[in-house]
């Protein structure tokens, strides 16, 4: 078993010196070997740097000029929203300072047709009272007058009946209604005055 693994050294040394590595350490690469990777590396660099980053960074500038964009977007729809929300609320404070302004001038007005409506009532109501008493006066005039007349006849019938003459003459026959009418008049102020004093 010891046999074994110095015979694979022994090979891989007869390999190394077949490969023309000879004693030079295993990790260290072919020189060809290095230069082709170096070759390759700088073609795959170049294609990066020429083609593929270029287009990373276009793509990262397009979405960093987004964001800002979209972030400015937002900042100026904050800023116009706050100013609506300013304008409405100032709107808002004027109409409800003009809906109180209104209120108070309706409760003026209202109590100025209240006022006024009162006054018409009065008035109205004076009016009315001044008509009835002057068509009660000239009722109560006409019911005098007619009342005369009827006295006036009654008193001729029966000073006719009692006197015996005829008083058909329409002068003898004022003076005697006047005089009862007097006589009447004075009989009822007579018990009136009495009772009072």
């Amino acid at each position: 078993m010891i046999a074994q693994p110095l015979i694979a050294a022994g090979d891989a040394e007869e390999v190394g010196h077949a490969t023309g590595w000879g004693s030079e350490l295993p990790i260290v690469p072919h020189p060809s070997e290095l230069i082709l990777s170096l070759v390759f590396f700088a073609i795959v660099y170049y294609v990066m740097k020429k083609y593929v980053v270029p287009r990373l960074e276009a793509v990262y500038a397009e979405r960093t000029a987004e964001i800002e964009g979209g972030i400015e977007k937002a900042a100026q729809a904050q800023a116009e929203a706050a100013a609506a929300l300013d304008e409405y609320q100032s709107q808002l404070a004027e109409a409800r300072a003009e809906a109180g302004r209104i209120r108070e001038e309706a409760r003026t007005q209202g109590a100025q047709i209240v006022a006024e409506m009162r006054e018409q009532a009065q008035a109205e109501a004076a009016r009315i009272v001044s008509s009835a008493q002057q068509q009660v006066a000239a009722e109560r005039q006409q019911a005098v007058v007619q009342l005369r007349s009827d006295v006036g006849a009654l008193a001729t019938d029966l000073a006719s009946r009692i006197v015996g003459e005829s008083l058909q003459d329409s002068a003898r026959q004022s003076r005697v209604i006047d005089r009862f009418l007097d006589e009447l008049e004075q009989a009822e102020t007579a018990p009136t005055s009495g009772r009072v004093s």
